[in-house]
């Protein structure tokens, strides 16, 4: 547009001044211009590609070949393109490496109308998340450099890689509370599974609890009695703030912090009891479908930065997965941990005022926690004095290892003041070989 304003200017002084040699010039230079943009137009647009399926949901290790096929739609010949799928900056520098890619994603050529140029190459998911490959960007132009167009022409597609689960071999439920099956009495619905006596019938009874069996043997109606009762199961509490994972080693933490919570829902769902999460990270997938991504560009650098562009992670909503039992259960919950970001909108003790409420009492609560402020503290110890069976898992990579009998670390103090246990995960290892019986399950 610059050119082309120049060259009228030119024109309009060039027609004042009587210039005759510089008002020719300048109608074919703007007759080049036009022209340009004419065909740069024509080019980008008769552009299309077509990308190869990809799985949308695997686990960690995961390797898969893209292919992507280019076509030129237009009756006319691309003299030039680059193009270059797209793929989160932040994720290829960071380390340790969550994606492994091999191939060529990035090229330039020229195509004949009705052409096809191929790229492919392989990608392999080093760590669990929620990945976007693509979109496909396409850069043409004219042969004298006056005029480019950037297009996108594929949309993204996105992958779900399923954290890594880890078997508890020693994961053995000895406690002061048993996990299971359990008798309460605060509960107002009775246990059909659970027959506690038989009586005479009463009017009021419902006909579905008619022992038929002792009415026949007596001669009189009579009513089974059940018990109250409810599986105690487990609630996941998971701190995926950004201020807990800050520092040195913040990156692999965060990952054993989300391997930790896979592994206790693993080892609870194939023990048969019911499991819920809870956390104030936010979903990558609810991110994507806020933020969105722009198909038409301006220049190649405009174009980069939208296709990665990313907006706050605030979140004032604690994500859940209620606690229940089920055959979906623990597939949600891997889901949900594959696709969790860490989030600066909701603080821990924030957290567990919102969720209090959706919490089982019957369950016990496991939070999972990069470290302990004193107001995370004050917030279980709330939780433990009206009821609920607290046990902190507390995640300390870099932390060297501690036999049971030394002193209480100072980043414990606070929890252990106000009653708590806690266990520590430094490493997968030591995850594998985890315990319960610390777990006041």
């Amino acid at each position: 547009m610059r050119w082309i304003s120049g060259t009228v200017l030119l024109l309009i002084l060039g027609s004042i001044a009587q210039l005759g040699f510089l008002v020719y010039a300048m109608y074919v230079l703007l007759g080049i211009l036009l022209l340009s943009r004419f065909m740069t137009h024509q080019w980008s647009e008769g552009l299309s590609a077509i990308r190869s399926p990809v799985n949308t949901k695997v686990e960690v290790g995961n390797q898969q070949n893209i292919e992507i096929s280019i076509q030129n739609n237009s009756p006319f010949s691309t003299p030039w393109m680059i193009f270059e799928e797209s793929f989160p900056k932040e994720l290829l520098g960071q380390m340790p490496q969550k994606l492994l890619i091999k191939g060529q994603g990035i090229g330039i050529t020229s195509l004949q109308a009705g052409d096809r140029h191929h790229l492919s190459y392989k990608i392999t998911f080093k760590q669990r998340g929620y990945y976007q490959l693509g979109p496909l960007l396409v850069e043409t132009g004219d042969l004298f450099g006056l005029h480019r167009t950037f297009r996108i022409i594929t949309d993204p597609e996105f992958v779900l890689v399923i954290p890594q689960v880890i078997p508890l071999r020693r994961y053995q439920i000895a406690s002061r509370r048993p996990l299971g099956e359990i008798r309460i009495a605060h509960r107002l619905f009775e246990d059909p599974t659970r027959i506690a006596a038989v009586r005479p019938y009463q009017p009021g009874d419902p006909l579905n609890q008619i022992h038929w069996s002792a009415t026949a043997r007596t001669g009189t109606l009579h009513s089974r009695i059940y018990d109250n009762s409810c599986v105690a199961g487990a609630t996941l509490l998971l701190d995926f703030h950004d201020d807990a994972y800050q520092g040195t080693g913040s990156s692999v933490a965060s990952e054993l912090a989300i391997t930790t919570a896979a592994s206790l829902a693993n080892a609870l769902f194939e023990d048969g009891h019911q499991v819920g999460l809870v956390c104030n990270g936010r979903d990558a997938a609810e991110r994507i479908k806020h933020d969105g991504w722009v198909g038409h560009f301006t220049t190649r650098t405009d174009a980069q930065t939208k296709a990665h562009h990313s907006q706050s992670n605030a979140r004032l909503q604690p994500l859940i997965v209620p606690t229940r039992k089920g055959a979906e259960q623990l597939t949600t919950i891997l889901e949900t941990l594959g696709r969790l970001e860490t989030s600066d909108g909701l603080h821990f003790a924030h957290l567990i005022q919102e969720a209090r409420q959706l919490i089982p009492r019957d369950a016990t609560i496991i939070p999972i926690l990069r470290d302990v402020s004193p107001e995370t503290a004050v917030a279980l110890g709330m939780l433990k004095r009206q009821g609920y069976s607290v046990t902190v898992v507390i995640i300390q990579f870099d932390e060297g290892f501690s036999p049971e009998w030394a002193k209480t670390p100072s980043w414990a103090e606070p929890i252990v003041a106000q009653g708590i246990d806690f266990i520590t995960v430094s490493n997968e290892q030591e995850l594998g070989e985890l315990s319960t019986h610390a777990l006041s399950l």
